[in-house]
């Protein structure tokens, strides 16, 4: 280059001169590429400063023939960037007239952001609903994943039925039937992203039936609103009592669905009883409805036996969603559903319609965990973990706030504390809690109590443990009788 050039180099980006030393120098780098690579680096180079402004609107770019000359490529290469460019509306160009860039571009530099659901620096978390990550079973997932890979027939490769691989539906109708005591058939079994999805897919179907409402738990999951809302679903709340759900405000509600956790009642952690099984039945066949059962962690259960799903009582009337949110890893969203003849064909067609068909590889994956018994043996091994972690919990909150109320032990992976009056009003403990890095989730956030109501002396808390080893767990709570004056 020139001495001549090297000043005009550097001076800024003008509508009549070179581009600008900084927009300059990025096509360096381009035009060092390997052979095969440099037309196209140097076609990258240049749309990324136009992208970023470096190179402006109406800025003149050099002649082909000079700028090979500076970069030391051949002529042929710029005249195929600048052709590209052109057509792409990157530059524009004229017979006679020159290169230019053109003003089309608007586009902001591209910048990933992370929207994951995870706390801004926490001291210590016992917002419920997140597993322990490090139990996931890399070391067997990881042979599964080789052994699908050795052994998927191409055709598996292709567009899957939308209701999952029948290889993967057949294990999970039998892990189910085993497991969890429903009836499974596998023509019946659809397999989804979670249970998110399973609602999703349950709204669309019941909203074009013509039922725009659907009961839910009060308290219960803060989730379901706003997944049943986007199917253009309201929903109703229906309070509970100490059995389950309370069947005279459900009829009073004249809906004709409702979502119930049956097993292990989320928040409360109270299961249903065996006559409000019944009269939830009884219910749904009266008014021509479904009962839609979330079995969110119906494996863990650490008295006895886990409590059988209510859908095996009638699979007719209900429909069963779950997943491995809880036992494996919620990021793997992966889960089923098992859905009444009635409705079956319109919740296949939806899933087909969303997104042809849950991935196949992944798929044929977890049917070989299944297969082989490696979720059995994953959910022995997080049964151990969470029950140890649950004693840790009531042992500690019984250390610190001596006096406190805790339920909903006997499954699941959280529990509901109620502290001494002491240590109230609600409203001040959650506040001084929260300015020590502590977040809870009190049980009034998983009602339908409009801002401010519900607001008391009362101190009570739904308290997640499983994702906390025992040692963070007895910090946490500690921490917490500290911010609240114990």
């Amino acid at each position: 280059m020139t001495s001549s050039e090297t000043n005009r180099s550097e001076e800024p980006s003008t509508t009549e001169g070179r581009p600008g030393s900084v927009a300059w120098e990025l096509l360096l780098p381009a035009a060092s590429a390997p052979a095969r690579a440099r037309g196209r680096s140097l076609q990258a180079a240049l749309r990324e400063a136009v992208r970023t402004g470096r190179l402006t609107p109406g800025t003149r770019l050099p002649s082909s023939r000079d700028l090979a000359a500076d970069l030391g490529v051949s002529r042929g290469l710029i005249t195929e960037a600048y052709e590209q460019l052109t057509a792409e509306g990157y530059l524009r160009s004229g017979r006679g007239a020159g290169t230019w860039v053109g003003g089309a571009v608007r586009a902001a530099r591209p910048r990933a952001r992370d929207l994951a659901p995870r706390p801004p620096g926490a001291r210590a978390d016992f917002v419920p609903g997140t597993p322990d990550l490090s139990l996931f079973p890399r070391a067997a997932w990881a042979a599964a994943q080789r052994g699908v890979l050795a052994e998927l027939p191409h055709r598996d490769l292709g567009y899957p039925d939308p209701r999952g691989l029948p290889r993967l539906r057949t294990a999970l109708a039998e892990l189910l039937a085993r497991r969890r005591g429903v009836v499974a058939d596998p023509e019946r079994v659809v397999v989804v992203s979670g249970v998110a999805q399973a609602t999703t897919l349950l709204g669309f179907v019941l909203h074009a039936r013509g039922m725009p409402t659907v009961g839910v738990e009060d308290p219960g999951s803060p989730g379901h609103d706003a997944l049943y809302a986007a199917t253009g679903v309201t929903t109703v709340p229906v309070p509970l009592d100490n059995e389950g759900l309370a069947v005279g405000p459900l009829k009073a509600s004249g809906v004709r669905s409702v979502v119930v956790t049956p097993a292990h009642q989320y928040p409360t952690g109270i299961a249903y009883s065996a006559r409000r099984r019944t009269e939830l039945l009884d219910w749904a066949r009266s008014v021509d409805g479904f009962v839609l059962e979330d079995d969110y962690d119906g494996d863990f259960r650490y008295d006895r036996a886990p409590v059988g799903a209510l859908q095996g009582l009638d699979p007719e009337r209900v429909a069963y969603a779950g997943s491995v949110s809880k036992s494996l890893a919620p990021g793997l969203r992966l889960g089923w559903l098992l859905v009444p003849e009635s409705i079956a064909d319109e919740v296949i067609e939806r899933k087909r319609t969303i997104d042809l068909g849950h991935p196949t590889v992944d798929q044929a994956l977890f049917a070989r965990f299944l297969e082989h018994g490696d979720y059995d043996r994953q959910l022995r091994r997080c049964q151990r973990a969470y029950r140890e972690r649950r004693d840790t919990l009531v042992a500690a909150l019984d250390e610190h706030f001596p006096g406190s109320e805790v339920s909903g032990i006997a499954a699941g992976l959280h529990v509901i504390a109620t502290l001494p009056r002491r240590f109230g009003p609600e409203k001040d403990f959650l506040a001084r809690v929260a300015d020590a890095g502590v977040r809870v989730r009190p049980l009034k956030d998983c009602t339908h109590a409009p801002a401010g109501v519900g607001d008391g002396e009362d101190v009570r808390l739904v308290l997640g443990y499983a994702h906390l080893s025992p040692a963070r767990i007895r910090a946490g709570v500690r921490l917490m009788a500290e911010a609240a004056g114990v």
